[in-house]
């Protein structure tokens, strides 16, 4: 058949998911709209969210 299969489309689009779940940078809400923004969008939300995460100070939230 040739081309790309679909185990490696499936692993592609997951390395962002699992990467965002496992990170600290983001917390809570944030991080379930971050996963969401990313299954959804895909790799335009991931780069957003290594650039932008965590879009709250967390030091604001400790006080």
């Amino acid at each position: 058949m040739g081309g790309i299969s679909i185990w490696t489309i499936l692993i592609i689009w997951l390395i962002p998911i699992i990467i965002i779940a496992k990170s600290s940078r983001a917390t809570g809400g944030e991080k379930v709209a971050w996963l969401l923004a990313t299954i959804f969008i895909s790799w335009f939300s991931f780069v957003f969210y290594l650039l932008l995460a965590p879009i709250s100070n967390k030091e604001t939230h400790q006080k």
